[in-house]
């Protein structure tokens, strides 16, 4: 992907270095970190969403206490850094383009834990998007796995994990985000499961919308570089992930798709660049 010296983002908040004390509502959780490790190795096992096992344990009333140590990245973590706000900058520039009054999020970067508007997050979850604070979050380390643990090395798998993020911040100004979560009362487990896995997949094309029309307007596509993403979005597909966690799948416990729905949803996007036809909602098959 050509990104050095290109315009970088300036919608970054770079937390690295400070520890996130606290949990959702900025009070912690009863076990601390532990837990939270916990919890995410039992949601990978379960395919559950990990926030949502994380609202269902009770809150400690103490303070939380929130504490800066000094941070030095490694060379290779501060070029990571430029990367992302090249690759944020690319999704500015897209989607100010093609949506009216597009607000831009902000990109926080982290080390360890965090606390975001939806709560404290460990690095082992993931990077995320909250709509509460129309932030995404990111621990660079995340990189690191995603090359060695999930086989998924590349400039451009790393770009398609924040414009995917970014894909979730389009949905939520669409206010498609909303709706799926209020349903969530409504329905049983197994029906919200299907409501998720939809909302993941539009963003997985979103996500490939974007790399169509940033590469329109940069040329900042190479060869080899879409199947990097592809290779990415296969990855991370519950099918995939649920074989390597316990031998087997549970497809009515799926929350973001399989990795041959990933990769269809993110290629139709990249292939038409055509925001309008990403309705995974009311498609006949996904």
């Amino acid at each position: 992907m050509q990104w050095r010296g290109r315009r970088q983002s300036s919608n970054v908040d770079d937390q690295r270095g400070r520890s996130g004390g606290g949990g959702f509502g900025g009070l912690p959780i009863k076990g601390g970190i532990g837990v939270v490790v916990i919890i995410v190795i039992i949601s990978l096992i379960t395919g559950n969403n990990p926030l949502t096992l994380l609202e269902q344990i009770p809150l400690d009333n103490s303070p939380s206490v929130s504490q800066s140590t000094p941070y030095t990245a490694s060379p290779e973590e501060d070029e990571l850094s430029q990367f992302v706000k090249v690759v944020l900058a690319d999704t500015e520039d897209v989607w100010n383009q093609l949506l009216r009054d597009y607000r831009e999020p902000t990109l926080v970067l982290f080390s360890g834990s965090v606390q975001s508007g939806c709560g404290n997050a460990d690095a082992s979850t993931g990077p995320f998007y909250c709509s509460a604070d129309e932030k995404l979050y990111i621990d660079l380390s995340f990189y690191e796995e995603l090359k060695n643990r999930f086989e998924a090395p590349g400039d451009f798998a790393q770009a398609y994990v924040v414009a995917h993020e970014v894909g979730h911040h389009v949905q939520h100004l669409m206010g498609i985000t909303d709706k799926v979560h209020e349903m969530r009362g409504q329905l049983s487990e197994e029906e919200y499961n299907k409501l998720s896995v939809k909302l993941e997949l539009q963003a997985d094309f979103l996500a490939g919308v974007w790399a169509h029309h940033a590469n329109e307007m940069f040329n900042m596509i190479e060869a080899g570089d879409i199947d990097e993403a592809m290779n990415a979005a296969s990855a991370i597909g519950d099918d995939r992930l649920q074989k390597q966690a316990r031998g087997y799948v549970v497809p009515d416990s799926f929350t973001h798709g399989t990795s041959a729905q990933r990769q269809r949803w993110f290629s139709k996007g990249y292939q038409t660049g055509d925001i309008n036809q990403g309705d995974t909602f009311n498609a006949t098959s996904l």
